[in-house]
């Protein structure tokens, strides 16, 4: 597996038991409307067991694209939507494990691309190689060279991506904005976001919104410091141990960030991700640093015209990577409608249809960019010119120990502030990665 950045960079859960179209109330995203895309197959029956994390309001109905998309292609076919709840995965992940190491896989199930994909499914032997299927399905050809290395190890791919999230997103809603006489331009600094915060701390609104029941929050909100602190190189020197921990750039970043934390909601232990979004959206917040997966919480609150976006402040220019991919089993129960199931996610239709309710944007670069909105197209945009880094909050750029520790840290953190306790547990943390990989 290349470092994205050199070029781009038994069935436990049973949520919802599809049969046909019958089943699915299928609304918009309508069989009969994707159906015209699709070449006509004959009914293939039997069940195809998908595995995610995408159960809130924003990410359900974009999985439920996906699963029409199928049915359109295969009908007949019973989808199990074993979704667990838990933001980034870390409930899911649990789930998934205990399954695999007891040979009881699910017919494909959804997971981030680089150290998490490989690390934790393909070095183990969890996963099938789907090198074939890119060839037949020519996705080389249309999905950056970038973005295929993270789904390769060894000269075979494993996963194949449906969405790229950009995870240092600042979101922000527009009227408490305006009624508090703050203007947000096409980007921010940490100075006009701490002059921001204090004009709402006087107005009795936390300025950040934070959740941090869900544990990748604290990390990712100061993985997105840190990147504007250090700068992208630095960064990813970082979260590959090629520079330490203990520098005066990451002071810096840390004490940023406990300033940041003066600002937040006071129940922001008692929240996950979306509940901190719902606090943008109900206007009893100013922003919040959080993936575009927001979006899709925007977009099923009918609340996209009432929020704006900027980049985490001082992050203008890069582009957080978080890829969602899928896979093929070791031993699924139902392989061949697997095999279809990966053919389907990566198509052209499927892609356009799923991501413009999840918030990402499509791998495919072949894609209609009209049918997506405004925030896609500025995020296509991002994507395509500027620099390009893995999120550790999100299992990208590190290994799943020191992510661990990442997130142990940053929990800490939160509540006490204390830069040098952060630093010290950051710096040992890398430590022991480099001795345990060397």
């Amino acid at each position: 597996m290349q470092d994205v950045t050199k070029t781009l960079t038994t069935r436990a859960s049973r949520r919802g038991v599809l049969k046909g179209s019958a089943a699915l109330g299928l609304g918009t995203l309508a069989a009969s409307s994707l159906g015209s895309r699709f070449a006509a197959a004959q009914d293939e029956p039997g069940s195809l067991e998908v595995f995610s994390w995408w159960t809130s309001p924003g990410e359900a109905p974009a999985l439920q694209a996906l699963f029409d998309a199928y049915l359109a292609k295969y009908p007949g076919t019973e989808i199990i939507n074993a979704a667990v709840a838990g933001g980034a995965g870390v409930n899911a992940v649990a789930v998934l494990q205990t399954r695999l190491q007891g040979n009881q896989p699910p017919d494909s199930w959804q997971t981030h691309v680089g150290h998490e994909l490989v690390d934790q499914y393909v070095v183990p032997g969890y996963c099938e190689p789907i090198t074939d299927i890119y060839e037949s399905e020519k996705w080389a050809d249309v999905i950056p060279a970038g973005l295929v290395e993270q789904a390769t190890w060894e000269s075979n791919q494993y996963s194949i991506p449906v969405g790229v999230h950009r995870g240092n997103g600042f979101w922000f809603n527009k009227q408490v904005m305006k009624d508090n006489g703050i203007e947000v331009g096409d980007t921010m600094t940490v100075d006009e976001f701490f002059a921001a915060a204090d004009i709402l701390q006087k107005a009795g609104i936390p300025a950040l919104a934070l959740a941090t029941k869900d544990t990748f929050a604290a990390a990712q909100t100061f993985e997105n410091t840190l990147l504007g602190a250090v700068g992208p190189d630095t960064y990813r020197a970082l979260f590959k141990g090629e520079a330490p921990w203990d520098s005066p750039e990451v002071r810096a970043a840390a004490e940023t960030y406990a300033k940041m934390l003066d600002y937040v909601n006071p129940d922001h232990s008692a929240l996950t991700w979306d509940g901190a979004t719902a606090l943008i959206i109900e206007g009893k917040a100013g922003f919040n640093s959080m993936g575009d997966w927001a979006y899709g919480e925007f977009v099923s609150k009918n609340a996209v015209d009432n929020v704006g976006w900027v980049s985490h402040p001082g992050t203008n220019g890069s582009f957080v990577l978080v890829v969602d991919s899928f896979t093929l089993p070791k031993g699924a129960p139902n392989a061949e409608n697997a095999k279809r199931w990966l053919r389907v996610v990566g198509s052209k239709e499927a892609q356009e249809a799923f991501n413009p309710l999840k918030g990402s944007i499509p791998p495919r670069t072949d894609v209609n960019r009209e049918i997506f909105s405004p925030y896609h197209q500025w995020s296509m945009d991002s994507f395509a010119k500027d620099a390009l880094v893995p999120s550790c909050a999100h299992s990208q750029a590190s290994s799943p120990a020191f992510k661990q520790a990442f997130y142990d840290a940053s929990l800490a953190f939160v509540t006490d502030k204390d830069v040098d306790t952060y630093i010290a547990m950051l710096s040992d943390a890398q430590a022991m990665d480099a001795e345990t990989t060397s």
